[in-house]
């Protein structure tokens, strides 16, 4: 007894410290945010590096690691469309064959065993509700490349179709952490001017990771073994693997760390993004920039938990700017691309009649278009805007997706099938280049661009969420709408795409070249009843994304201001 009560005392005595270190670190994040001057960064001349690069150089280098991240994530979108007709696949997984058994239970299953990806990818988006706030952008992007690393290695060893679904959540899991995190520490980290580019290429190696994989799905079609499936699987392993050794080199989020109080942090990668030294006056304006603004949105959300702070208006419009980009993501998928990508392959071969050589060789074809159409809004975006660029991709989309209806149904009633194949397929070629320019990346940056820094990193968790949420939905159904509606499916999806074209333009505003921070200042000035308010005060609103080019002497000046006197000139 004289041995444990002492142990009690000693761990209560812990937690009570542990408690009071908590205490005392959001305390000092709070008076770091509101007492931390400018000044104190005038003498630090160095210009920082990291990778032994800066400027454009480390912009792409941070680039390079996203793009590999969405390369992966194409990748193991498309893996799967060719190999659900391979004899050998058919084989070791017989319980998902609706080729030998074309019947709505057979189907039902194939669109959840392919689906289920889609639940592990909401779940890993769920998750990131709070590990990235908490830990940082890049170490959610560490976990969630080894989890698509394990979760692959499971799939390709699969001989049993419940191994195979839990190598399936595992990579899911992961890829939700990295399409979660990934567009956050992008938008976080690169300049507004470039912001939509880089983000744009993005869906190019996306869709280049489509492509791959359709064209490894053809070359081992040739192989009479388990190797035509196990080889295309495992290779998306080499994706996470090219990423990891990168991050912990890499700078984490500015604005990341500003969050947490850590400014001089912060201000050393601005200054490195910027190619420039600490002390240069773009530098001190984007730190005091954001301290303002977090001094704002803190402010705004005093006495409001995380989930409050996400569901409430406040100054800065939380809520109504986190729905826009959770629409964005499930317009993105009601577009119907995951019919297409998913099962491209099954679709030739299947449904519009190809022998199963031609019907690799249509699909790698069209992955391969899509790739190259995927580079279009990389070279527009900035010109032309976001709101633009969905629009066309929506009104080619429904008149794909229409044009699809008519030329199946028709092949399926007999009328001159070749014909009608060779239109399908035009179409369906058609539908992947809208949406390639149109929607293909664009819903990965709005979601970041829209929401304010406060609740940035799970916002955008819910908005991929909504995503994948969508994604299992397209996936699980379309099996099962092909089996009893048959080529109407395509209809349901050219109804989608005609009613997009009238949300984007009445409700989302132009984000083109603004800075994360005046999307505060917009958003704050939109009445809370009158959403749709916002777009004709972003039209309005003159740009003023490079304004604090001088503010260095007025930076220093205010920031030398008392507790009280910086709070009256904030707080509105």
């Amino acid at each position: 007894m004289n041995n444990s009560k002492p142990e009690i005392l000693h761990a209560e005595y812990q937690e009570e410290v542990c408690e009071q270190d908590n205490i005392q670190g959001k305390n000092k994040v709070e008076s770091d945010l509101y007492n931390f001057d400018t000044s104190v960064l005038a003498d630090l001349d160095e210009i920082p590096t990291y990778l032994k690069v800066s400027g454009n150089k480390l912009q792409l280098m941070a680039t390079l690691m996203g793009s590999v991240g969405f390369c992966l994530f194409g990748y193991d979108q498309g893996v799967m469309g060719s190999l659900l007709t391979l004899p050998s696949f058919r084989d070791t997984f017989p319980s998902i064959d609706t080729v030998t058994h074309p019947d709505t239970h057979t189907s039902t299953i194939q669109g959840f065993v392919i689906a289920v990806y889609e639940i592990g990818c909401l779940f890993g988006a769920l998750v990131n509700l709070r590990l990235s706030d908490k830990y940082g952008r890049l170490k959610s992007i560490f976990l969630g490349c080894a989890l698509m690393a394990i979760g692959a290695a499971i799939q390709c060893s699969s001989f049993t179709i419940g191994q195979f679904v839990v190598g399936r959540v595992i990579t899911g899991l992961g890829n939700g952490l990295n399409t979660s995190s990934i567009p956050v520490y992008e938008s976080e980290t690169v300049r507004a001017d470039v912001r939509g580019k880089l983000v744009m290429l993005f869906g190019a190696v996306n869709t280049g990771g489509v492509a791959l994989s359709y064209w490894l799905d053809f070359a081992f079609y040739f192989i009479h073994s388990s190797v035509s499936f196990r080889f295309p699987i495992a290779f998306q392993i080499l994706f996470p693997v090219l990423i990891l050794p990168m991050l912990p080199f890499l700078p984490e989020s500015p604005r990341w760390l500003s969050k947490h109080g850590r400014f001089r942090e912060a201000a050393k990668v601005f200054a490195a993004f910027e190619g420039t030294s600490i002390n240069d006056p773009i530098v001190l304006g984007e730190i005091d920039r954001v301290r303002q603004s977090l001094i704002e949105e803190k402010e705004a959300g005093k006495g409001l938990s995380m989930r409050k702070a996400l569901f409430s208006q406040g100054k800065h419009r939380n809520f109504h700017r986190m729905m826009l980009g959770l629409c964005s993501q499930i317009l993105q998928q009601l577009t119907g691309i995951n019919l297409v990508t998913y099962y491209a392959g099954t679709i030739f071969e299947s449904y519009i009649g190809m022998s199963a050589l031609n019907s690799r060789i249509m699909a790698a074809c069209n992955g391969t278009e899509y790739f190259f159409f995927s580079f279009v809004p990389f070279f527009t975006i900035e010109k032309y805007g976001r709101r633009a660029l969905m629009m066309i991709g929506s009104v080619f989309e429904c008149f794909s997706m229409t044009m699809l209806t008519v030329f199946t149904e028709l092949a399926r009633q007999g009328h001159n099938k070749t014909s009608m194949g060779i239109g399908a397929t035009v179409m369906l070629f058609v539908f992947n280049s809208a949406f390639a320019f149109g929607w293909l990346a664009m819903t990965w940056l709005l979601p970041a661009e829209l929401t304010p820094l406060s609740i940035r990193a799970p916002a955008n968790a819910i908005t991929t969420a909504g995503n994948w949420s969508f994604n299992f939905m397209v996936v699980m159904i379309t099996p099962i709408a092909f089996n009893n509606i048959h080529s109407y499916t395509y209809t349901i999806f050219a109804i989608f795409n005609f009613l997009t074209i009238p949300i984007i333009y009445f409700m989302y505003p132009e984000t083109k070249g603004r800075t994360l921070e005046e999307m505060d200042e917009i958003f704050g000035q939109c009445p809370i009843k009158e959403p749709w308010k916002v777009v004709g005060i972003a039209k309005r609103t003159p740009y003023e994304a490079r304004r604090y080019i001088n503010i260095e002497t007025s930076t220093i000046d205010s920031s030398s201001k008392s507790n009280s006197e910086a709070e009256k000139d904030i707080v509105v």
